[in-house]
């Protein structure tokens, strides 16, 4: 493999040995088509199970195959990241390892990349194998962080996607700790189009991203983008202020000009309960925006890897492309 990578798939994994070698199996597949030197590079997030131990075997049998081993579970989303940052490739394709998105699509995309867009994203038409509650919160997850941010991130999208070089070059500028890759990408510009697929049901293995996980990652894509939630608070604040004004005029006034007035303990009990709960909301929020700026200003590396996998390689490529001096 002297040629000059012209794809790089990167592979996040995290405990997926149930779905290593069909990953690899269709990629390859795929990639051969293509005729054109190529990558995949596996991210091992950390792996408890054999993922580490199967990537490696084929590593040792498939020269396309890379591998990048993390010390530790980093999170999914820096796993992308350390991708992006090891990739050879003039094009980069990020794809999970589950097969829920279709490696098949990567020629479709890489057509669109030839034709001039910068960044091809898949966009869902249809999700299988998902329950109804976990399609309602996606939906409304994307259309929430549409109205609140003003940075125009796609509908519909996941991580799956084509970005050229010089995307993957701007992202590598970008070293805050909670990232939301699919929204810097949009934040960072460049000619963007997108291709429709139906999301297929995950081939084996369980999902990685639970109810827990699926929270903090909508709160890192909407604190990572937009401070309207602070505006927001701020309002209901002013909000809350202005009826407990105008209740204590109307408690006054029926004081002042009624004998009906009795010691409301369950009116009382009901607006401080309000009122706390306000608190604690906004509380809660600031906390949030609070915590981002404590971990940025630790300054701590994103990731750290066990190796790093043809760096020699990485470096005269990067000399050929202008990148390195």
């Amino acid at each position: 493999m002297n040629e000059a990578i012209r794809y790089s798939i990167i592979i996040p994994v995290y405990n997926e040995e149930a779905v290593i070698h069909e990953t690899h199996r269709r990629l390859t597949q795929v990639m051969e088509s293509l005729a054109e030197p190529y990558e995949l590079l596996f991210v091992n997030d950390g792996s408890q199970d054999r993922t580490e131990e199967i990537i490696t075997e084929l590593k040792e049998a498939d020269p396309h195959v890379k591998l990048l081993d993390f010390s530790r579970n980093f999170g999914h989303q820096i796993a992308i990241t350390a991708g992006m940052d090891h990739a050879l490739g003039d094009a980069i394709v990020i794809i999970d390892a589950d097969l829920q998105d279709p490696p098949e699509l990567i020629p479709q995309m890489i057509e669109k990349w030839k034709e001039g867009y910068e960044v091809v994203y898949a966009k869902r038409s249809k999700r299988k194998g998902e329950t109804l509650f976990k399609k309602w919160t996606a939906a409304l997850f994307y259309r929430t962080l549409r109205a609140l941010t003003e940075v125009n991130i796609p509908l519909d999208t996941g991580d799956f996607r084509l970005i050229d070089r010089k995307v993957a070059e701007a992202m590598k500028g970008i070293r805050e700790k909670n990232r939301f890759v699919r929204g810097l990408v949009s934040w960072v510009g460049f000619r963007q189009t997108a291709i429709e697929y139906v999301r297929d049901e995950r081939f084996a293995g369980e999902t990685k991203y639970p109810l827990k996980k699926m929270l903090r990652f909508s709160m890192d894509g909407i604190t990572s983008f937009s401070y309207k939630p602070l505006k927001l608070a701020t309002y209901l604040g002013f909000f809350i202020s202005f009826a407990r004004f105008l209740y204590l005029l109307v408690s006054l006034g029926e004081r002042l000009f009624t004998t009906s007035t009795v010691a409301g303990w369950t009116s009382l009990i009901a607006c401080v309960l309000l009122l706390n709960g306000v608190i604690l909301i906004i509380l809660g929020i600031l906390g949030e925006y609070v915590g981002r700026i404590y971990d940025e200003t630790k300054n701590r590396p994103l990731y750290i890897l066990r190796n790093r996998p043809n760096v020699e390689q990485r470096e005269q490529q990067e000399v050929k492309q202008g990148v390195r001096p």
